[in-house]
């Protein structure tokens, strides 16, 4: 199995005041081809941290960080907008769709700055939304806004899909759906997915599941069979 993206020694220091804060701590990471990781931990522990240095988003105090033969930690703003606008996708815990915008039209703003994009109707037909492409977010449930936001971030067919806390402002039953929605895109397109959450239960649907800490990644499971989520009790 080939690896995406490898981190070592990540460290993250931010400075308030006099206090020094170790988001991050000596965190060490191996993401592969096509699999489904899940960053398990509280609030706090981490995760948002390590999914940002890991999209370019943010730079690590020290460490190293390669995308394939690219070393990120020594990328300039320019080359990470390039590698974010290339190679990865996001979902949010908000949607961040423009109201204005049908799903259609939001999806296509980044079909349009992509290398090699699906259409955007393809990308909406595989969250299931191809009925609701010209309906506007306030037409859209949460989660129906949420699976757009999933369609815009795989319309650019990117490396990376990461996802923060995707179903945090969602009911059980709408969160189960979406996290199906990535489950059937990552099975499907082949996607390397990282979805960061609280929840325990979800660890059983990915093939690796990392337990963070304090900034740490404390612990690594992986699972020998990935359970349908239907199966999986909320």
């Amino acid at each position: 199995m080939s690896y995406v993206l490898s981190a070592r020694a990540l460290t993250k220091t931010y400075t308030m005041g006099e206090v020094d804060v170790h988001a991050l701590r000596d965190v060490d990471l191996d993401l592969f081809e096509g699999e489904l990781v899940v960053l398990l931990g509280a609030s706090g522990s981490g995760k948002s941290t390590l999914l940002n240095i890991i999209g370019g988003l943010d730079h690590p105090t020290s460490g190293t960080l390669v995308y394939r033969n690219m070393d990120l930690t020594q990328a300039d703003d320019e080359e990470l907008t390039i590698y974010r606008r290339r190679h990865v996708g996001f979902v949010f815990q908000l949607y961040n769709l423009l109201p204005s915008l049908t799903a259609r039209e939001n999806v296509a703003l980044v079909s349009e700055i992509a290398d090699d994009p699906m259409k955007p109707q393809e990308a909406l037909a595989l969250v299931g939304l191809e009925d609701r492409m010209d309906h506007f977010p306030a037409q859209l449930s949460g989660g129906e806004q949420q699976r757009v936001a999933i369609a815009r971030a795989v319309a650019k067919q990117p490396d990376l899909l990461l996802c923060d806390e995707p179903t945090g402002a969602l009911d059980a039953t709408t969160g189960r759906l979406v996290l199906a929605v990535l489950d059937q895109v990552n099975r499907e397109v082949g996607t390397t997915t990282v979805i960061p959450t609280h929840h325990v239960v979800i660890g059983a649907m990915a093939d690796r599941v990392l337990q963070m800490s304090s900034g740490a990644v404390v612990d690594e499971k992986r699972n020998d069979i990935r359970i349908d989520l239907q199966e999986i009790e909320w």
